[in-house]
Parts: C-alpha cells; sequence; structure tokens
C-alpha cells in the first residue's frame, strides 16, 4: 500500500490531508467539550444542531463551487480554503453563546465543502493507474481514521496539560500546514467541461449523475446506513460517556479513538480484499454489520450500569467504525467507473453534497432524540433507519454491474462521431461502450430496450 507514496505530488497531498485531518480531530473533541460546558446534559441536542449546520454548508457550498471548479487553479482554490479553515479554527476559543457555535461552524464547513471534493477529485489525476488508485484510496481512509484515533489519543495526552481552547490552536496550525504543502506542489488543472446551462444546472449535474446511476444510488443509500452509525458515534459519545457513563473527559477520546482504531484496521485490510472481489460483494455486507450494531445498542443503552458497560461501548464503537470504512473506502472507485474524466469534480462534489444531506438528517435525530427521548430510543430510530437503507442499496445494485453496456442512440443523427462503430437498427443506433452519463448518454439503458 506505501509504495504508492513514491509519488511525490501524492506524497505530499497526503501529508497535507493527514496533517489537517489531525488538527480537525482535535477540533472534534474540543467542540464536543465546549458544547458540554454550555449546555450540560444538553450537550447532545446542541451538536446535533451545530453538526446539521455543517451539513447545509455542505450541501449547500459544494455544488456551487463544482460549478465553475474547472476554471480555478485547484491549488489556489485548496490553499485560500485552508487559510479560511485556519482563521475561524483561531476564533472558537472565544466563542460564550451557542448562536456563536453554529455561526463559526458554518463558516468553517463552508470552506471544507470547497476543499474536500476538489482535493479528491484531484487525486485521481495524480494517479491514473486502477492499481494505485485503489491504495490511496485506502490510504486517505486512514488519513481520515486519524481524526477519529490519533487526534483523540493526541487530545486525551493535552488535556492532561492544557484546557480544551488551545485544541483549536493546533486545529488552525493543521490547516496552515496543509497550505504550505499544497504550495509545495504542481497540481494539474482541471478538465474544461463543456456544459451548456445556467449555473444551476451545472452544479446539479453531479446529483443528475447520481441518480441516474444504478450503482451510485446504491451509494447514496448506504451513505445514509453509515451516516446512522456515524451519528451516534459524534453526537452521543460525550453525553454517554461523561452522563450515563459517569467517565472522565479523558473516556470520551479513547472511546472516539476505539471507533477510528476499527475503521484503520479495515482500511488497511480493504487493499488486497479489493483486488480479488467486487466493491459491491464487501460494501453491502458492512452496511448490515453497521444496522447489526446499533440494534444492540438500544437494550446496551437502556442498561448501562455494570462494569461490562465501558468495555462493551468500546466494543460497539470499534465495530462500528469497520464497518464504516469497508462501505466508505471504495467509494473513489465506484465515482471513478461512474464519471468521465472531466466530470469528476462534478461527481465527487455530488457525493460529498449528498452523502453529507444523510447527515444533515441523522445529526439532528441522533442528538434531540437522546436529548428528549432518551438514548435507547435515538438508537432504535438509527439503527431502523440503517436497516432500510441497506435493504435499500441491495435492491438498487444489480448483482450483474459491469463497465460496458449495449445500448441505442434514437436522438442523434447518421453521421455523428460518436456512431463511428454503431450498427442501425429499426429504432436507432446500437453500440456498446464503458458507460457514462453525460451529454450524449441522459439515461441508464435498461436490459430490455438497450
Amino acid at each position: 500500500m506505501l509504495a504508492v507514496l513514491r509519488n511525490r505530488v501524492y506524497r505530499r497531498l497526503f501529508t497535507a490531508q493527514v496533517i489537517a485531518l489531525t488538527g480537525t480531530g482535535l477540533a472534534t473533541v474540543a467542540l464536543s467539550l465546549l458544547a458540554y460546558d454550555i449546555a450540560g446534559g444538553n450537550a447532545s441536542a446542541v451538536l446535533g444542531t451545530a453538526l446539521a449546520i455543517k451539513m447545509i454548508a455542505y450541501v449547500v457550498v459544494s455544488p456551487v463551487i463544482s460549478s465553475f471548479a474547472d476554471r480555478i487553479s485547484r491549488r489556489a482554490l485548496l490553499v485560500s480554503m485552508d487559510l479560511a479553515r485556519a482563521a475561524v479554527a483561531l476564533s472558537l476559543p472565544f466563542v460564550t453563546e451557542v448562536w456563536q457555535v453554529y455561526v463559526l461552524v458554518f463558516l468553517l464547513q463552508a470552506a471544507s465543502a470547497a476543499f474536500t471534493p476538489t482535493f479528491q477529485a484531484t487525486i485521481p489525476e495524480v494517479l491514473p493507474e486502477q492499481r494505485e488508485y485503489t491504495r490511496a484510496l485506502s490510504l486517505s481512509r486512514l488519513a481520515y481514521d486519524l481524526e477519529s484515533l490519533f487526534s483523540p489519543a493526541l487530545a486525551a495526552a493535552l488535556l492532561s496539560l492544557i484546557s480544551y481552547n488551545w485544541l483549536f490552536a493546533g486545529t488552525a496550525a493543521g490547516f496552515l500546514a496543509s497550505g504550505a504543502l499544497v504550495v509545495s506542489v504542481v497540481l494539474p488543472w482541471p478538465t474544461p467541461v463543456e456544459r451548456t446551462g445556467s449555473a444551476y444546472a451545472k452544479s446539479a449535474f453531479g446529483a443528475r449523475l447520481f441518480l441516474a446511476t444504478p450503482r451510485l444510488r446504491a451509494l447514496l443509500a448506504l451513505d445514509l446506513a453509515v451516516a446512522a452509525g456515524g451519528a451516534m458515534v459524534i453526537v452521543n459519545t460525550v453525553v454517554l460517556v461523561r452522563d450515563d457513563l459517569g467517565r472522565s473527559v479523558n473516556d470520551v477520546a479513547w472511546a472516539l479513538g476505539a471507533y477510528g482504531a476499527g475503521s484503520m484496521l479495515a482500511a488497511l485490510l480493504l487493499p488486497r480484499v479489493l483486488d480479488r472481489v467486487r466493491d459491491r460483494t464487501v460494501m453491502l455486507p458492512a452496511a448490515f454489520i453497521l444496522t447489526g450494531v446499533l440494534a444492540l445498542l438500544v437494550p446496551g443503552t437502556a442498561f448501562a450500569d455494570g462494569p461490562w458497560a465501558w468495555p462493551a461501548l468500546l466494543a460497539a464503537w470499534t465495530l462500528l467504525g469497520a464497518a464504516t470504512s469497508v462501505v466508505l473506502t471504495p467509494c473513489g472507485r465506484l465515482l471513478r467507473r461512474s464519471a468521465t474524466p472531466g466530470d469528476l469534480p462534478a461527481a465527487f462534489a455530488a457525493q460529498f453534497s449528498l452523502s453529507h444531506s444523510c447527515w444533515l438528517l441523522t445529526y439532528p435525530l441522533a442528538g434531540w432524540l437522546a436529548a428528549e427521548a432518551g438514548m435507547a430510543v435515538s438508537a432504535a430510530v438509527l439503527a431502523t433507519l440503517a436497516l432500510a437503507a441497506a435493504i435499500t442499496a441491495v435492491a438498487i445494485w444489480p448483482r450483474r454491474d459491469p463497465d460496458r453496456l449495449d445500448h441505442v442512440h434514437v436522438e442523434l443523427p447518421d453521421g455523428h462521431p460518436h456512431l463511428q462503430d454503431a450498427v442501425p437498427t429499426s429504432v436507432g443506433f446500437r453500440h456498446g461502450h464503458d458507460y457514462r452519463i453525460d451529454a450524449l448518454h441522459q439515461r441508464w439503458p435498461s436490459p430490455e430496450r438497450g
């Protein structure tokens, strides 16, 4: 897996990602503790609302950026967003009111909504070979896991020496270091895309790509299952550990670290697995494992007394992290299969926006239900949501999902360059190739009609 780091550009981009995400992980712990300081036992509701605002920023900003991302230097965009995120992180220690948390979270995540899809769309152009790209996806997943494993462990160590407000300074330092590393490399310019229509139509193309491609519709359903499990962990851990189990501030960080440990272990094992089996074969079972763990939390959170409760929580979070990683790691492979090179930024932006719209539902649901009805009810509702999403993904994603599909063009005139190898039929021109939704292919061919 590490051989891919021989590529100088990718090595620096990966290092930038690791440093920035480590800083983000520190902010996650600090934000949880800040919410607990401001709202006490109502911290789940505050966190749920703050994270819902984060998702609104993701859903709204990402598609808009993708509509003109092919006309902007990727390096300039990435660096400017890192600088913006650093400035916001430095403002968080001075927050004294809940509404201030909400405003700063929106600004921080609006910058991330511009940064992350652009970064993701750059990697397949830096590493065009499929085998190398698969390893890069697993390394990227490991980088995200550092946010929930190394960062909480680092936070736990730092909290024994400093107050949590200083963790936000670490976040700002991470973003500044990320920007410096991005400046140090030359990135490919985005492929210009000729797409007619309004700015709204251009920004909506990625969503249309998702809705028209069966495997991507299934991916969206799997994103909802992941969001259900992740919301339970991110929103409710602080209250579960501090109030229900009566444990220390440091244990909040260790619980989040268990989630990251499971995710990291799965990401380390996946590349060799994905060399031998299809993405569908690993992603769908993982969604049902995630659902099962959420279902077990219902009796577990209702009867949280006893010495077994803390190790059981750590085990559950580890399993949830592993299942989440198995679902999320192959996502980039699916997007690469499903979009032309020029449309990759729009595809990644749509994945970013649509997947986070799932979190927009689950974050407040997890927090408000926990605050008003209790942890057991919150876990039960999220488990039901995850189960429905997993079943939907199985129904949508065809067992046989080849890249090359035969199809018929009825709208293109005879002599069109795209029809050079096509065979005339009574209903149009038939041919086959690796099929992707684009200007010439507006819908997915049905097995019967082509």
